[in-house]
């Protein structure tokens, strides 16, 4: 269920597996997801299971209607039952307790603590989110909320690694140009983008040092949910909160 949960000075960062939920074939076990297809009172099951495991109250939890952008929302609540979620790719807040969720099946899910500001975030930073900026715009709300960049602990999660992701080589280098370090190339030779390398390329410029990446790419592993791989699939989540 949770396969990666750390904590740091009281801020806990965990992604999710594919196991311990209740969805059937093909969201089996623990799909997040609640647009993937699957039925909608399992995934309210399994983020009442997810949330559980970790110890916090699944209404204190924060999800996101991503959209492959680079749109924030700085919250201090849940949305509330039958609250329309905005089209964000980040979230940030400043309130201890208030559990801040991304939802990913290959794109790269990323999670930021300031714990001595007391602010959080999370974002989904997918190729098209990453190009655009979605994490330098998530530190950027941070810092406007308090947090300094040099104080910043990073984690990304399980997500598509640059030997995998196969792209036209013509959209290798229109990400190249914005990000050189997401320039890959696949472990058969064709031209790949590596979105983890870029988002923390763009971390370690705007002085965020301490970072950690997962070592699971979502494709090469059947404990995870891989779009690319299996398409019609559920969805793994990242979470990040203060104590």
């Amino acid at each position: 269920m949770i396969s990666e949960h750390s904590t740091v000075s009281g801020a806990h960062f965990a992604f999710t597996d594919r196991w311990g939920g209740v969805s059937a074939v093909p969201y089996e076990e623990l799909n997040l997801g609640g647009a993937v297809g699957d039925d909608a009172e399992a995934v309210r099951e399994n983020r009442t299971l997810a949330a559980k495991s970790l110890g916090v109250d699944p209404g204190l939890v924060v999800w996101m209607n991503q959209v492959h952008g680079r749109e924030v929302a700085v919250v201090d609540e849940p949305w509330g039952a039958g609250a329309e979620v905005p089209a964000v790719d980040a979230v940030v807040t400043a309130r201890r307790g208030l559990v801040l969720a991304v939802l990913t099946a290959d794109c790269t899910p990323v999670l930021l603590a300031d714990p001595a500001a007391g602010v959080v975030a999370a974002a989904h930073a997918g190729r098209p989110g990453m190009v655009a900026g979605v994490v330098p715009a998530a530190v950027a709300a941070m810092v406007g909320l308090g947090a300094d960049a040099g104080r910043i602990v990073a984690r990304t999660g399980p997500a598509v690694c640059g030997r995998c992701y196969e792209v036209p080589g013509a959209m290798r280098d229109e990400v190249a140009a914005v990000e050189p370090a997401a320039y890959a190339e696949t472990s058969w030779g064709t031209p790949a983008v590596d979105v983890t390398a870029g988002v923390h390329a763009q971390l370690e410029r705007l002085g965020v040092c301490d970072r950690e990446q997962s070592p699971v790419c979502t494709l090469e592993s059947a404990d995870h949910f891989s779009y690319r791989r299996d398409r019609t699939t559920g969805r793994l989540a990242g979470y990040v909160w203060l104590d």
